[in-house]
């Protein structure tokens, strides 16, 4: 994964135009595309979905966010030691604050959909996306790329929820509160919030840490087309 990643990255010349995350954008549209159009979600949108992959990921991502938590605070640190702007500690603070009801929602829906959270085990697309999060803990992890990473994460939800809420969705009703947990209004203000920052901490930086950045983008999407898959296969 890290040949195939690191073989697509590098500045273009038109990054300081346009932003270095919109250029990544239109660069990598067809693997963003990917994993914010995945059969999963769109299933969701159509209202097709098996609700059996709809339980087993509803269980698989109560765990990944338990390993969510700390990654965030990493960032949270690493902001306080390295970033320009105050304003940043704010913004992940929100996110972190929003977590516990996170985690709190998943305790209910689970219940509601019959779900037992302690007898959940981690599949291996899983495993492996939170041993990548626990790598970008680590101290030599530098601030933009671990904002990256967290933009990234939370921007696919967002755009894949969002778009199960749109005109012409079939979501079904009782999935409807799923999708405006991450589709709504103020979730997406949230998640450019994050853009923002990332774009601003890697336009000031070297060469070779944009592209680090990068290569850690690609990974994201990579790990949760993953998940989107593991999601719908059969347990």
């Amino acid at each position: 994964m890290e040949a195939k990643s690191s073989q697509m990255v590098g500045k273009t010349k038109d990054n300081n135009k346009v932003g270095v995350i919109k250029t990544w954008l239109r660069k990598h549209r067809l693997i963003f595309t990917g994993a914010t159009r995945h059969p999963f979600t769109l299933s969701i949108r159509d209202g097709t979905v098996d609700f059996k992959s709809f339980k087993k990921w509803l269980g698989q991502d109560y765990i990944f966010v338990r390993a969510f938590v700390p990654f965030v605070a990493s960032v949270l640190v690493k902001a306080s030691k390295e970033s320009d702007d105050t304003s940043d500690i704010e913004v992940i603070l929100s996110g972190m604050a929003s977590l516990n009801d996170e985690i709190a929602w998943f305790k209910k829906e689970a219940s509601r959909f019959g779900v037992s959270l302690t007898s959940v085990v981690p599949q291996k697309a899983n495993v492996d996306y939170c041993s990548f999060l626990e790598k970008l803990m680590s101290l030599e992890v530098e601030y933009p790329v671990a904002m990256t990473a967290f933009w990234a994460i939370e921007a696919v939800y967002q755009e894949s929820f969002a778009h199960c809420l749109e005109e012409g969705s079939e979501t079904p009703e009782e999935l409807k509160e799923t999708c405006q947990r991450w589709g709504n209004e103020g979730f997406g203000k949230y998640c450019q919030s994050l853009q923002n920052i990332a774009n601003r901490c890697l336009e000031k930086a070297p060469d070779n840490l944009v592209s680090k950045a990068e290569v850690v983008f690609l990974h994201v999407l990579e790990h949760e087309v993953e998940f989107w898959n593991m999601s719908r296969l059969e347990a």
